[in-house]
């Protein structure tokens, strides 16, 4: 069997968006993929990220905010910044690393001007299953 790739997907606060992209990674190319989130400063597990996932049949409660230095794993076959503050601070990944970018909404700064909790929740939604889609399409 070989080896699965280990991929890094990386964020500003590890909150919500790289960490849906790990959860997503997990349940829909776990044999394959042994992912991995990670941010430039650490903002905690939102906690709608962790609910509209859930909806989704993705748990991902258990999963922490962390930097790429808390990693265990600190080599990577691929990085992916998914947001532009990401993309333009990513730090330098020795050897043959390949870092991409695939940036998506900020579903809780969408959130912050709706005028309801559904509303808030829909681009929480929204991104999720375009992180969703973008994981399932993801050539390796």
């Amino acid at each position: 069997m070989p080896e699965k790739l280990k991929i890094l997907f990386l964020c500003t606060g590890n909150s919500c968006r790289s960490q849906m992209a790990e959860g997503w990674a997990r349940q829909l190319r776990g044999d394959e993929i042994t992912p991995f989130s990670a941010g430039s400063e650490t903002h905690g597990l939102n906690p709608l990220a962790v609910r509209v996932m859930a909806e989704a049949g993705v748990d991902i409660s258990s999963q922490k905010s962390k930097l790429v230095a808390d990693l265990p794993q600190q080599s990577f076959d691929l990085v992916i910044t998914v947001c532009g503050h990401a993309d333009e601070n990513c730090p330098f990944f020795p050897g043959p690393t390949r870092v991409v970018h695939h940036g998506f909404d900020d579903p809780p700064q969408l959130a912050a001007g709706a005028a309801s909790e559904a509303e808030g929740l829909s681009h929480y939604r929204r991104v999720r299953d375009e992180i969703r889609d973008f994981i399932i399409n993801l050539k390796l």
